[in-house]
């Protein structure tokens, strides 16, 4: 058990054997024996494998072990190999706790995700619109603006991982499954509006993935559902009218910053819509987008950024309801004990 925990950590850290060897002090023969649990590195060496790969001791000895099934990255094809086992590294590790802690609780708050309700048969683009439409529905979303995208699909039932691992904006999202509870992954070093679009893309894929005609590209259907789910058509109408002879850039930075769906998004709205034409939709996005290089960073302030809060929440809500130890609690937040201590009475920089 702890060769596999000292292999994964190391993938996640980013580490060659020889790497990790040197950091600790020991040859990578003598790592590559541990990752194969051929030797037992003693409590020195411990020590100096959790300070190197940077997690606690208690983690080489954590029970719950998770893998991620029906794996799917949306990544581009220069995605470097050590990238993507760092993310799934990390992705490991965060499920791995929140798996700890559902484990630990009686009965877990957070019910299991399922989508029962009755969805519209898509035949063509168009009924892309009224099967998110009717998922707004079910969730009684109405039409307005989501606040928080993550804090949604989380409380039903869907585990948003946010990694913080240096990806080079060579990643375009992931999603997988735990057992029967979906996954969906997303960078913290996107703008808020990009970690959006993934979530509802992906999103798209749990609840579309075999509905769609045979002729109809998933990756676009999604794209498609993701802009009606974030931005539904009623909205677009209002907000632009229609038809428009074109579309002003201010227009689109104002509707970003309402519905938390980026300028690029908000035009294909517009173009997918018949709002604008498909040549005006063009024209404007090789104006823009292309002459003023938008689409490496858009203009202005950031949509801001979606944050998980969740998994700490229930973390405190268990001390509190004497489910889990100040100690475990700690675990599971990767925090000194001290620090935990401090947060729970709101002092000092742990708050």
């Amino acid at each position: 058990m702890i060769g596999e925990r000292v292999r994964r950590a190391r993938a996640a850290a980013g580490l060659s054997m020889q790497a990790l060897g040197e950091k600790v002090g020991v040859s990578a023969n003598m790592v590559k024996k541990y990752e194969h649990d051929q030797s037992m590195p003693s409590s020195a060496v411990l020590l100096k494998l959790a300070a190197a790969l940077n997690v606690r001791t208690e983690f080489f000895f954590r029970p719950s072990v998770v893998t991620l099934a029906n794996v799917e990255y949306r990544k581009r094809s220069t995605t470097p190999a050590k990238i993507i086992q760092q993310i799934e590294g990390d992705v490991l590790d965060q499920a791995e706790r929140w798996k700890t802690l559902a484990d630990l609780w009686p009965n877990f708050p957070i019910p299991p995700f399922s989508y029962n309700a009755p969805l519209p048969t898509i035949h063509g683009w168009d009924d892309i619109e009224a099967f998110a439409e009717s998922v707004r529905e079910h969730w009684q979303l109405g039409v307005n603006p989501i606040p928080n995208l993550i804090d949604l699909l989380e409380t039903k039932g869907i585990l948003v991982i946010v990694t913080k691992v240096e990806q080079g904006n060579k990643f375009d999202g992931l999603q997988a499954h735990i057992g029967n509870q979906p996954v969906i992954v997303v960078s913290a070093h996107w703008p808020g509006c990009r970690q959006r679009f993934t979530l509802a893309h992906e999103l798209g894929h749990f609840l579309m993935h075999g509905k769609l005609p045979v002729d109809m590209d998933e990756e676009q259907a999604c794209n498609r559902f993701a802009g009606a789910f974030l931005f539904p058509e009623s909205e677009a109408i209002a907000h632009l009218g229609c038809p428009r002879r074109s579309l002003e850039p201010q227009e689109l930075y104002l509707l970003k910053h309402e519905y938390g769906l980026s300028m690029a998004g908000c035009l294909y709205r517009a173009k997918d819509l018949g709002i604008i034409t498909e040549a005006r939709c063009k024209d404007l996005y090789l104006r823009y987008f292309v002459g003023k290089k938008w689409r490496a960073g858009e203009p202005g302030e950031p949509y801001p950024q979606e944050h998980t809060w969740l998994f700490q929440q229930l973390v405190y809500r268990a001390i509190s309801e004497e489910i889990i130890s100040e100690s475990k609690a700690a675990e599971l937040l990767q925090m000194p004990l001290i620090k935990l201590r401090r947060s729970r009475i709101m002092q000092g920089e742990a708050m």
